[in-house]
């Protein structure tokens, strides 16, 4: 039985690892912390719309990667509804995360979320899911959820979850109590990414950086 759960522990931080190269710190001029996943190695990045939106206008960004390296960020896209937003950053060859689907995750399935909460750089969390889709009963707005028995905090939000093969499955949102917390499913991110860049593969974005879009 050991055996079985050092396995399952080596699996767990073989994904931690892999995850976190892909994890970056948003910073604002409004002293805000956010977290971020590279989703192609030329600098598009995604994160939460709330994280990067300043009372409805996009905020002077910085994204700091994994080495310390700073660099100004562009909004390109924003849906404050969907809480989605994709930056650009000028640099090449980053390490991305795999790209997972959320439309097989169920009730029970052990998940993963990493961020920054409070100013904690790379704090990873766990928990299960308590259920997906548009009808959960603590959210108003009925549209995709996972709801996950999960203690994340502030300074979480935009950062990955995934599951144990490393793949993101979702983006870090809200909390609901100190237990409940929810996150935004890939898959929506996915038709975020088809519908305003043109694609949801992770490639170069297909919009002219210099303008920013807000949905």
């Amino acid at each position: 039985m050991s055996n079985i759960w050092q396995k399952v522990n080596d699996a767990a931080a073989d994904a931690v690892l892999n995850v976190q190269h892909s994890l970056v710190q948003i910073v604002s001029d409004q002293g805000g912390m956010g977290a971020g996943t590279i989703w192609h190695s030329d600098g598009l990045i995604i994160t939460n719309a709330h994280v990067v939106m300043g009372r409805h206008k996009p905020r002077n960004l910085q994204v700091v990667l994994q080495n310390g390296e700073h660099y100004p960020a562009k909004i390109l896209v924003a849906d404050e509804t969907l809480d989605i937003a994709a930056l650009a950053i000028d640099a090449q060859g980053l390490p991305t995360i795999e790209i997972g689907d959320s439309s097989d995750l169920h009730a029970g399935e052990w998940l993963m979320a990493i961020g920054h909460p409070w100013g904690v750089l790379d704090a990873l969390t766990a928990g299960v899911v308590i259920g997906t889709g548009d009808k959960l009963p603590e959210m108003p707005v009925q549209r995709d959820w996972i709801a996950l028995d999960m203690k994340m905090r502030p300074g979480h939000s935009g950062g990955p979850l995934f599951n144990q093969a490393g793949q993101i499955v979702g983006i870090n949102t809200m909390i609901q109590g100190p237990e409940v917390s929810f996150a935004v499913p890939i898959n929506v991110v996915k038709q975020f990414l088809k519908t305003t860049i043109g694609s949801f593969e992770p490639k170069e974005p297909q919009i002219d950086p210099r303008d920013t879009v807000v949905v």
